[in-house]
């Protein structure tokens, strides 16, 4: 089993050296909705933080894998949309398709906009300051 990153858990990385415990022989990767929300940031940083953000993002890149959207994930995507909107509980479009890419993979969600993702069905969040055990992750 893996996790996925979700931005808020790279962006409080990068601003406060945060880490998240996980299993020794756990992976690690983005959705590559993610990726382009780091690319975002980095575009909208002011000039004194450009740099060092996309420094940053562009080490996330190169080390952590990045899955795309595929057909399975938008089968699960529209499934989810579907669902919790006929339950009235819908949650941000990026999120949905990170969530849709953990629950394709059969995999978790670090974040700490865990009150989001929580409303996803069968997905396992993991809050990053929440005590999870095993090796820290750090990119």
């Amino acid at each position: 089993m893996g996790t996925l990153l979700d931005s808020s858990f790279l962006i409080r990385l990068e601003r406060t050296a945060s880490m998240l415990r996980l299993a020794d022989d756990e992976e690690v990767a983005i959705a590559a909705i993610t990726a382009s929300e780091l690319l975002y940031a980095v575009h909208r940083a002011d000039s004194q933080r450009r740099a060092q953000r996309e420094a940053f993002v562009e080490h996330v890149l190169r080390v952590l894998p990045i899955y795309p959207f595929s057909l399975e994930t938008a089968r699960v995507h529209a499934r989810l949309w579907a669902d919790l909107a006929a339950a009235g509980r819908l949650i941000g479009p990026h999120d949905l398709i990170v969530a849709a890419t953990a629950l394709a993979l059969g995999w978790s969600v670090a974040t700490h906009n865990a009150g989001e993702f929580s409303r996803v069905p069968g997905l396992v969040v993991h809050r990053p300051d929440g005590g999870n055990q095993g090796t820290a992750f750090s990119p």
